[in-house]
């Protein structure tokens, strides 16, 4: 009896923070809310902004609480930021738009960052991306973030498809996102904003806006 031939499942993966959810706004607003209600001093707020300016997790407020002497349990503190990032944190709705016709389209949706678990699902939860998404791999220890093809492969896997398959990668982080893109075998799009690395291989597409890109990926297989 032959063997069962697996169906191809079309998928595309993206990048949460920078390019489908507005991170930096949330952060500005969760850390002045926290820093405000704990009485934080002024080099608080700036250790804060400097500390989590690329991503968060909850040995940061060990170590703040450590810095600052403070007295609230750091576990609290990460709590307390994590809900004021999640009622922080935006979608625009014409990002959600674009998922939904990807869905519509019989695309499946992965979302792969570098940001820790419980933060990052409480964003997707909080924007409405969750509704969106198939499968989510975040970072899971320190050694394994992008462009690991690890956590591709892991993005792959509670996706229910293979990167054998191909699909594209979209995010804002050049080695990162295209970067580990590339490597797990996956066309790319840029959103053009950070410096581009030299020797680091172009995307395949580059664009200013996701909304761009996901205009592209209806077009695409």
């Amino acid at each position: 009896m032959p063997g069962r031939v697996r169906a191809r499942v079309p998928h595309r993966f993206f990048d949460l923070d920078g390019t489908l959810a507005d991170r930096q706004a949330a952060l500005s607003d969760a850390v002045t809310g926290l820093c405000r209600a704990n009485a934080l001093t002024s080099d608080a707020k700036q250790w804060l902004r400097t500390e989590l300016a690329e991503r968060a997790n909850a040995a940061d407020f060990t170590r703040l609480r450590d810095a600052f002497g403070l007295e609230t349990p750091a576990a609290d503190l990460w709590q307390e930021y994590v809900d004021r990032v999640a009622a922080a944190v935006t979608c625009r709705p014409e990002v959600l738009e674009g998922l939904a016709r990807l869905r519509a389209a019989a695309w499946t949706i992965g979302v792969i960052t570098n940001g820790a678990g419980d933060i990052q699902r409480a964003k997707l939860a909080a924007t409405g991306l969750a509704d969106l998404v198939d499968g989510v791999a975040c970072l899971g220890r320190p050694e394994i973030r992008k462009p690991d093809l690890r956590l591709f492969e892991l993005a792959a896997t509670r996706c229910g498809v293979s990167l054998a398959d191909g699909g594209w990668m979209v995010g804002d982080n050049p080695a990162g996102d295209i970067g580990g893109g590339r490597q797990a075998g996956l066309r790319t799009i840029w959103l053009r904003g950070r410096p581009w690395p030299d020797g680091l291989p172009a995307a395949h597409h580059v664009v200013e806006d996701v909304t761009d890109a996901l205009a592209i990926l209806l077009t695409k297989e």
